[in-house]
């Protein structure tokens, strides 16, 4: 499998006693991590936990233990499952807590709106849930959501996007991607594709969360380090939808018909681009199109050439959201952060590895 280009290199998984779930992880002889057969099939490794980083023990956060298969737990999606990301990412939930034999499990869907994310998570609290996984729409305004749980003492595990508050006092870890990792690796690739010269256009994400605020700064300023020849000259939300993304590159190609690429913020915005792009009379490759979240959509794209690279970010949050709750109710430390570790997909294993597409 492959695990990243030559200019990226993936941090050194770290065990600690803590976080058992690190054991899929090995080290390869070349220094890469490399993965057992559990994260050749799709599952999630971390790539880093750090042992002098902040950590989080029950004590700490004034719980008491919880035997999860009798427990009530709750999981708030934000986005509407018709985004491949969401739909997997709530299918690993759902199947890990099955594994585990966990029978009590509300599951809410906030279809994009914020104040019903607020008002999903506030009835779940109120239901007397024991554990809450949350997939934050937005960064901020979680403050009434932190005063309940603080009350109950209610731990709150965080994945995919980061909240901006406290570990292991208003939340008790996030598990999820380097974003601005991910937005460095897509700029390597772009210049790449792109022979480190010409025009390129962003497809931001929705704002408001901090997964768009670092996967535009780290595409930026990669860009501007290894390939300063290439220019950014147009920037517009398509709010991480295909919808949005082809009618956003349909105003683009229509001021700017000569572009050399679109860094797409997620795969449903590229293949709303590539749409575009056909319907404007393009070619495959023409236009250098890479993109961030690795579904076989996209993954499909670049065996018919029309992306050049997508950059993985993985949604099977399930075994690894569970593992740690466990690990913190058991009353050993989990990290305050749990960032993992993603492939990537281009021309080299495209095709070999779209069964590990999403």
């Amino acid at each position: 499998m492959s695990v990243a280009s030559g200019r990226w290199r993936p941090a050194a998984a770290i065990l600690g006693a803590a976080l058992l779930f690190l054991s899929a992880c090995a080290k390869s002889e070349d220094g890469d991590t490399a993965t057992s057969g559990a994260s050749a099939a799709g599952a999630q490794v971390v790539a880093s936990a750090a042992p002098g980083g902040a950590t989080c023990t029950l004590d700490q956060y004034g719980g008491t233990k919880v035997e999860l298969r009798t427990a009530k737990v709750g999981f708030s999606q934000s986005e509407k499952e018709a985004n491949p990301f969401r739909i997997a990412e709530t299918q690993s939930i759902k199947d890990e807590a099955a594994k585990l034999g966990i029978t009590n499990l509300t599951t809410t869907n906030a279809n994009s709106q914020f104040n019903k994310q607020i008002s999903d998570v506030e009835q779940m609290l109120d239901s007397g849930v024991q554990l809450l996984i949350v997939a934050p729409l937005n960064s901020d305004g979680w403050d009434s959501v932190f005063a309940k749980a603080s009350a109950r003492k209610v731990p709150i595990v965080t994945i995919d996007r980061k909240i901006n508050a406290a570990a292991c006092k208003d939340y008790l870890t996030f598990i999820g991607s380097d974003f601005a990792e991910q937005g460095k690796r897509a700029a390597d690739e772009m210049a790449k594709a792109m022979g480190d010269k010409g025009t390129v256009a962003i497809l931001l994400g929705a704002p408001g969360n901090n997964v768009t605020t670092l996967r535009t700064s780290g595409f930026k300023d990669q860009i501007a380090k290894v390939a300063p020849d290439i220019k950014i000259v147009f920037e517009q939300t398509g709010q991480f939808s295909r919808e949005e993304g082809q009618k956003v590159t349909e105003q683009l190609l229509q001021s700017k018909s000569d572009i050399n690429g679109i860094y797409a913020e997620n795969d449903e915005m590229a293949l709303g681009a590539v749409v575009a792009l056909k319907g404007a009379g393009k070619k495959a490759g023409d236009v250098k199109v890479v993109s961030i979240d690795g579904t076989k959509g996209a993954v499909q794209g670049i065996v018919d050439g029309w992306i050049n690279a997508v950059i993985e970010s993985n949604p099977r949050f399930g075994p690894l959201a569970f593992q740690t709750a466990t690990t913190f109710f058991a009353g050993q430390p989990v990290p305050a952060d749990i960032v993992i570790q993603d492939r990537q997909y281009d021309a080299s294993n495209a095709k070999t590895d779209l069964a590990s597409a999403y």
